[in-house]
C-alpha cells in the first residue's frame, strides 16, 4: 500500500483506482510469473497520482524497476474510473498517449506488455474488453504504392545494389519501411507516402497507408504509440489550429524523456544535406525539368565540396561554420539558384517542389547573415559531405508552449532524469522551470530506486596511479591500455570498454591488438553487427563509443568488467557554445550545464554493467578526476548507485574470484 505521509485526500473513484493496482501488483502479476516490487508498486500510485491531480510527474526510474507497466496500469485506472466521476458514465473514449524514442520499446508495448495485461485484466473481469493499441508514424515510414512501382520500373535497366534492390521489392508485401532491412536511406525517400497525395491518385482505392489511417482512428483504442517527433508534430498542429494527427487524448506518457530535447531541436531546426538535393533533383525529372535538374545537381556539388574543402571535421564532430570568401561567394550562388529555378517553374512543377526549392535556399542563407534565432554548424553525413544544421535557441519555450501549457496530464520517465541531487538540469532543458503553465497545478519529482543489489553485485575500481600523467598524452595511452589489459585478464575477458573518443579509442586498441590473450572487437561504423560479434564470442573484450553508452544490454557474464577510459563530459561545439552564453561566468556553467550532463551519460554507460538482478560486474573508471581526491569525485559518487569500492587490481580479483562460479573460467 502507499505510504501514509504521501497520501492525499481523493474521491471514492480515486481510490478504488488505487486499490486496483495494489490488487494487481500484489496478487495478481505474481500469478503469473512477475515478482512484487514494491518501488514498482510506489510509482504506479505516483504516476496515477499525477494523473488524476493534472499534473506534470517527472519520474526518474532504476534500472529494474519495471516502469512500463507502472504506467500502463495507472493509465488503465485513470480511465477506468474517470468515466465514473460525479456518478456520470462518460461514453467517448480518450486514448492514452505513449511517446518513446525507440522502435524496440514500441514494438515491445505493442506486442508484449499490453496484451499481457489485456489478458490478466480481462481473466480477472477488471476490465470489459480487450485492451487495444496502435502505432501512430508519420507519412515517411510508410510506402506509397504509386512511388513505389515508379521506383522499381526506373531500376530495372539500371546497376543497383542487389540487397537495396531486394528491400525495395520486399515493399510490394510490407508497407511499413520500418520493417525492412536494407533499404537506402535514397530511395526510402523516393517512395515513401508524400507530404501531400495527388487528387487523381490511380491506387487510392487500394492504398495501404489509407487503409492504415482508417484502421488507427476506429474506435476503441486504449493507447496511441508514437515516436518524440511525432508527439511534437501533433503538438504543433493544435497549437497552430491544424488538424491534430493524433486522436485526442487526456493522458500523456514520454517514456525515455531524456530524449525529448533531442526531437524538439530536430523539430524547431532546420537542415541541408547532399540528399536533399539529390531528392529535389529528381523530384525535378519526374516534372520533366531534366536539363534544370542537372544544372542544380552540378552547382550544389560544387558547394559541398568547397564547404568541406574549407573545414576540417573530426568523428562526426559538430564545428562552427566557417565563413571564408570561397565559402560567401559559393553560398551566394547556390542560394540564388535554387530560388530562380523555384520562380522560373512556377506554373510547371508542383508547388509542394517549389517550397522545397525555396527551403533549401532559405537554410543557406541563414548562413550568409546569421541571426539570434538560431545557432549554426556543420555536420558530416555518412559520405562524409557537410551538413548544414541551424538549431534553434529556444528549445525549452516551444517545448513549454506546445506541450505543458495544453493542460493535459503528463507522466515523463526515464533513468536519466535525476543529475546529482536533482531534476534541475532535467527542468531546464524541458522548459519546466516556471510556474508558467497555465491550467496545471504543478509539478510533481520522484525518484524510484533500483530494486538491484548494487553494493553486493558491484565493484567499483578507481585506480590512483595515473596522476602525473599528461591529459591527451602517448603516455596516458599507453598507461589505458595497461590497465585494460590487467582488468581484462582479472574478469577473464568479458569487458566492455567505453570511451569518448574516437580517437584515443583507436590508439588504445593499436596498442593492445597484439597484446591481449582475448578476441577484440572494436566498434566504429557497423554498431549492430560488431554488437552481435561481440555476443557471439564468449570472453572478448569490446571497445565502443558513442551509441553504445546507452540502448544496448549486456546481459550476464557478458560483461563482468566495465570500463569507462574518461568522464563523458560532452565536447565543446557551437551548440554548447550558445548555451554558455546564458550563463555569467565559465564555473556557472559548469556547475549548472556540464557536470550534471556528465552524470546523466555515466549513469547510462554505467547501466550496460548491471541489467538483472543477478549480474555481477566491476565498472573501472580510469580518468584521474574521478578519483578520491579528484575534481568530480563527490560528483561520480552522487551519480552513481552506493556499490563496494576498490583502489586495487587486487580488490577487483578477489570480487570476480568471490562472484563467479568455476564454469566461468572454463
Amino acid at each position: 500500500m502507499r505510504d501514509a505521509d504521501k497520501t492525499v485526500p481523493m474521491g471514492w473513484h480515486q481510490k478504488k483506482a488505487h486499490e486496483e493496482v495494489d490488487h494487481i501488483f500484489q496478487e495478481l502479476m505474481p500469478k503469473h510469473g512477475l515478482t512484487v516490487r514494491e518501488e514498482q508498486l510506489r510509482l504506479s500510485h505516483e504516476m496515477l497520482d499525477a494523473l488524476w491531480g493534472n499534473q506534470i510527474a517527472l519520474c526518474d526510474a532504476g534500472v529494474g524497476i519495471g516502469k512500463t507497466y507502472a504506467y500502463l496500469v495507472a493509465c488503465i485506472m485513470k480511465e477506468k474510473y474517470a468515466k465514473q466521476v460525479g456518478n456520470l458514465f462518460r461514453t467517448e473514449n480518450y486514448p492514452a498517449v505513449i511517446s518513446t524514442s525507440s522502435i524496440a520499446l514500441q514494438e515491445a508495448i505493442l506486442q508484449e506488455y499490453i496484451p499481457f495485461l489485456s489478458r490478466l485484466l480481462l481473466k480477472e473481469k477488471l476490465i470489459c474488453r480487450p485492451l487495444k493499441a496502435v502505432v501512430r508514424k508519420g507519412k515517411e515510414h510508410f510506402v506509397c504504392d504509386s512511388r513505389l512501382n515508379q521506383r522499381i520500373a526506373s531500376i530495372q535497366d539500371k546497376k543497383k545494389n542487389g540487397n537495396q534492390k531486394k528491400a525495395l521489392l520486399a515493399l510490394r508485401t510490407c508497407y511499413d519501411m520500418d520493417q525492412v532491412h536494407g533499404l537506402s536511406g535514397f530511395d526510402r525517400r523516393l517512395v515513401c507516402v508524400p507530404k501531400f497525395c495527388p487528387k487523381n491518385c490511380t491506387e487510392r482505392e487500394t492504398c495501404r497507408y489509407r487503409r492504415y489511417m482508417k484502421r488507427v482512428k476506429s474506435t476503441g483504442i486504449h493507447f496511441q504509440i508514437c515516436n518524440h517527433n511525432y508527439l511534437l508534430a501533433d503538438a504543433s498542429h493544435r497549437t497552430k489550429g491544424y488538424n491534430p494527427l493524433l486522436s485526442d487524448y487526456r493522458a500523456l506518457v514520454i517514456d525515455e524523456a531524456h530524449k525529448l530535447p533531442e526531437a524538439a531541436v530536430q523539430m524547431c531546426g532546420k537542415t541541408l544535406c547532399s540528399d536533399d538535393i539529390l531528392e529535389i533533383c529528381y523530384l525535378l525529372e519526374k516534372e520533366h525539368q531534366g536539363i534544370r535538374a542537372r544544372h542544380l545537381k552540378a552547382e550544389m556539388k560544387k558547394l559541398f565540396q568547397v564547404i568541406a574543402e574549407n573545414h576540417s571535421f573530426e568523428n562526426g564532430q559538430r564545428i562552427a561554420f566557417r565563413q571564408t570568401e570561397e565559402c560567401i561567394s559559393i553560398l551566394k550562388e547556390s542560394a540564388a539558384l535554387l530560388f530562380e529555378i523555384g520562380r522560373r517553374c512556377k506554373g510547371s512543377i508542383s508547388k509542394w517542389i517549389r517550397n522545397r526549392l525555396e527551403e533549401a535556399g532559405i537554410v543557406l542563407c541563414y548562413f550568409l547573415v546569421p541571426g539570434r534565432k538560431y545557432v549554426l554548424y556543420l555536420e558530416q553525413d555518412t559520405e562524409r559531405l557537410p551538413v548544414f544544421c541551424a538549431t534553434s535557441r529556444e528549445v525549452p519555450a516551444y517545448l513549454q508552449k506546445v506541450l505543458w501549457n495544453q493542460g493535459i496530464p503528463a507522466i515523463l520517465t526515464s533513468g536519466t532524469l535525476k543529475a546529482g541531487n536533482g531534476f534541475m538540469r532535467t527542468r531546464q532543458m524541458l522548459g519546466l522551470n516556471e510556474k508558467n503553465r497555465k491550467k496545471q497545478s504543478g509539478v510533481q519529482e520522484y525518484v524510484a530506486e533500483s530494486p538491484f543489489e548494487y553494493r553486493r553485485n558491484c565493484l567499483l575500481y578507481l585506480p590512483q596511479d595515473g596522476k602525473q600523467i599528461r591529459h591527451g598524452s602517448r603516455e596516458e595511452a599507453v598507461w589505458i591500455a595497461k590497465r585494460i589489459k590487467q582488468l581484462a585478464g582479472s574478469t577473464h575477458g568479458h569487458t566492455l570498454v567505453l570511451f569518448t573518443s574516437y580517437s584515443l579509442m583507436g590508439s588504445v586498441y593499436q596498442i593492445l591488438r597484439s597484446d591481449l590473450p582475448f578476441p577484440m572487437v572494436e566498434v566504429w561504423r557497423h554498431t549492430q553487427e560488431e554488437i552481435m560479434r561481440f555476443k557471439t564470442l564468449e570472453n572478448a573484450v569490446l571497445f565502443a563509443a558513442g551509441s553504445c553508452w546507452e540502448g544496448v544490454d549486456f546481459p550476464g557474464d557478458m560483461v563482468s568488467s566495465l570500463i569507462i577510459v574518461r568522464l563523458p563530459f560532452a565536447v565543446p561545439d557551437p551548440v554548447r557554445e550558445a548555451e554558455k552564453e546564458q550563463y555569467g561566468n565559465l564555473r556557472e556553467y559548469i556547475e549548472a550545464v556540464a557536470v550534471p550532463d556528465m552524470q546523466k551519460k555515466l549513469r547510462q554507460g554505467f547501466g550496460r554493467a548491471i541489467r538483472t538482478e543477478t549480474d555481477t560486474c566491476v565498472v573501472t573508471i580510469l580518468d584521474q578526476r574521478a578519483v578520491r581526491g579528484g575534481r568530480y569525485y563527490e560528483d561520480v559518487l552522487c551519480a552513481l548507485p552506493p556499490c563496494q569500492m576498490a583502489e586495487s587490481i587486487e580488490d577487483v580479483e578477489n570480487f570476480i574470484r568471490r562472484r563467479k562460479n568455476v564454469d566461468y573460467y572454463m
